[in-house]
């Protein structure tokens, strides 16, 4: 009788892959600020705030910010961040102090590997009680600078950008 496998066993103790040692370079103490455009007729909010960011195993990266969040005053944050070889796709979450609501990311890192897009689904920024698309842009200038952008997909399928965050280490 033949067996026939259909999902690969991962490997246990799991190795880190080239995807994972990218991760890594995230590791670390950094500062940061940050301009949110709450509504198209309002100007935008900055803020500032720090992060810690450490590896775990060198699969995972665990990142903790604290500072103020347009619109929400002081906060806590937490992201998530590794990569599912089974999938081929950087996975993720991220939590805050100010909501409820668990996001999921699902990601891949582009060709020249300096930019990592999160896409993810959460409650619409239109007040209404339904999920709305987003994508996290991660984005290396240097060893030592990072930007993070976040977007929103509108109805009319265009992706508004409505948050940047320049990250500097410390």
């Amino acid at each position: 009788m033949e067996t026939i496998q259909t999902e690969q066993t991962p490997s246990i103790p799991a190795q880190p892959q080239k995807e994972h040692q990218w991760l890594q370079k995230l590791v670390g103490e950094w500062t940061y600020e940050t301009e949110a455009m709450m509504g198209p007729d309002q100007p935008p909010i900055k803020s500032t705030g720090t992060e810690t960011v450490r590896s775990l195993g060198g699969l995972w990266i665990l990142a903790e910010g604290q500072g103020e969040m347009p619109g929400c005053g002081l906060a806590t944050t937490l992201m998530t961040l590794g990569y599912d070889p089974q999938k081929q796709r950087y996975v993720g979450t991220w939590i805050g102090s100010m909501m409820t609501y668990l996001w999921q990311y699902d990601g891949e890192l582009d060709a020249g590997e300096t930019v990592l897009t999160l896409n993810s689904d959460g409650p619409a920024m239109t007040g209404e009680e339904k999920l709305g698309k987003y994508k996290d842009v991660i984005e290396f200038k240097s060893d030592n600078h990072r930007i993070l952008t976040s977007h929103m997909l509108k109805d009319d399928g265009q992706w508004q950008h409505f948050m940047t965050a320049h990250y500097w280490r410390k």
